[in-house]
C-alpha cells in the first residue's frame, strides 16, 4: 500500500494517458522510458467511452468547443481516441512493478473502480473533472486505499465536499493536487501558493498536477511543499496524441526529476548549525588586528586597531572595550589582538 502521508521524497508520477496512441508496444516503450527518466509511478486512465464517462451523442451538449485542443470533436470521439484497453492494465502494471515503479489509474465509473480493485492498485487518482462526482469518490475511498484528487475545475466547496466524502467512509489517506485545467496551462495561472494553503486548510497531503510547458512550475511547487508531482509523458510530441501538446518528452522529464531532487536537497531542514566547510571557512571571517606597529604604553586607536580578515584575533564586538586602553608591550603590525595585551 502506498503511504502518501509519510512520503520520504516527492512522489513523481508519469501520466501515460492516451500517449500510447492505441499501441500496446508504444505503451510498453513509454513505461520503460518513464523508468529511465526517473518516475516513481506510472499512471494510466481506465476511462471507457462506452461505459460511464459519457454517451455517444453529437447534440450541442456533447460537442467540444471554446478554444480547446479538441474543438470539433464530441466527448465520445475524444474518449474513444484516448481509450486505454482495460486488458492492457494488468500487463502494464506487471511491467511497471518489474521496473521498480508503482502503478495506478484514474477510474471514471464504478465498474472502473471495481476492475482496479481486482488488480490491487495501491491508490486511486480522481481526475479534476470527476471531483464533483461524490458517489464515485465515496466508492473509491471505501476501498481504503489512498485517494489522490486533482482540483483543476473545483471551487473550494467542491474540494470540501470531496474531502468530506472520503472521510465519511473512514478514509483519511487523502492528497489534493493543485491543478490548472488548461491545456497547456499558463505559468502565470499556476498559483502555486495554493499548495501550502491547501495542505493546511484541509489537513491533507498537497501536491501538483501540472499541464504547463517546461519544469519551472513543477520544480517550484516542491519548494512550496508539494509532496506529489504529476506530469504527462510522451515519447515524442510529434506523435498524433490528443495530449501531445502538453506532455513531456523523456529528456525533459528526466531534467525535471533531477531539478526536483536538487530542490529537495536544497530545502534540507531547519538548522543553524554550520557544516564542516562553513566552520573551516570561519577562519577567514573578521577579527581585531594590530594594523600599525605600536610601542608599550601607547593607546589603542582606530589608527592602529581594526576589524579585518582573518579570524585569529578577538571578535570585532570587543573593539569598543579596547579603544583608548594602553598596551602593555610592543606589538608588531599584523598581530592578532588579545585581551592580555592591555592592562
Amino acid at each position: 500500500m502506498l503511504n502518501i502521508n509519510h512520503l520520504e521524497k516527492t512522489l513523481i508520477i508519469a501520466e501515460l494517458s492516451c500517449n500510447h496512441i492505441q499501441s500496446f508496444d508504444i505503451a510498453v516503450k513509454t513505461i520503460e522510458a518513464m523508468k529511465e527518466a526517473g518516475a516513481d509511478v506510472v499512471k494510466v486512465q481506465n476511462d471507457d467511452p462506452d461505459g460511464g464517462i459519457t454517451i455517444d451523442c453529437d447534440n450541442k451538449y456533447f460537442q467540444i468547443g471554446g478554444g480547446t485542443l479538441w474543438d470539433g470533436k464530441t466527448l465520445y470521439q475524444l474518449y474513444k481516441e484516448a481509450y486505454t484497453p482495460w486488458e492492457w492494465l494488468p500487463k502494464l502494471q506487471q511491467l511497471s512493478h518489474d521496473l521498480g515503479m508503482e502503478f495506478f489509474s484514474s477510474p471514471f465509473d464504478m465498474n472502473g473502480i471495481d476492475f482496479l480493485e481486482q488488480i490491487n492498485v495501491p491508490a486511486y487518482k480522481i481526475a479534476s473533472f470527476e471531483i464533483t462526482d461524490i458517489p464515485l469518490i465515496k466508492h473509491a475511498a471505501s476501498k481504503n486505499r489512498p485517494i489522490i484528487i486533482s482540483t483543476g475545475i473545483a471551487t473550494i466547496e467542491d474540494i470540501e465536499n470531496a474531502v468530506n466524502a472520503c472521510r465519511e467512509v473512514g478514509n483519511q489517506d487523502i492528497a489534493l493536487l493543485k491543478c490548472t485545467s488548461s491545456y497547456p496551462a499558463l505559468i502565470e495561472e499556476a498559483n502555486l501558493l495554493t499548495i501550502p494553503d491547501m495542505a493546511k486548510r484541509f489537513n491533507v497531503v498537497a501536491g501538483l498536477s501540472d499541464h504547463s510547458l517546461g519544469d519551472v512550475v513543477a520544480t517550484t511547487s516542491v519548494a512550496l511543499g508539494a509532496k506529489i508531482v504529476e506530469k504527462h509523458f510522451i515519447l515524442d510530441r510529434n506523435m498524433k496524441s490528443p495530449d501531445a501538446a502538453f506532455s513531456m518528452e523523456p529528456h525533459e522529464f528526466k531534467t525535471m526529476v533531477r531539478k526536483i531532487r536538487e530542490t529537495e536537497a536544497a530545502m534540507g531542514r531547519v538548522t543553524y548549525e554550520l557544516s564542516e566547510k562553513a566552520l573551516s571557512n570561519r577562519r577567514f571571517s573578521r577579527s581585531l588586528f594590530i594594523i600599525k606597529d605600536i610601542k608599550k604604553g601607547e593607546l589603542l586607536t582606530t589608527e592602529n586597531l581594526r576589524s579585518i580578515r582573518p579570524a585569529n584575533g578577538l571578535a570585532p564586538i570587543y573593539i569598543d572595550q579596547l579603544l583608548g586602553k594602553t598596551v602593555n608591550r610592543d606589538i608588531k603590525r599584523g598581530t592578532p589582538m588579545k585581551m592580555e595585551y592591555v592592562d
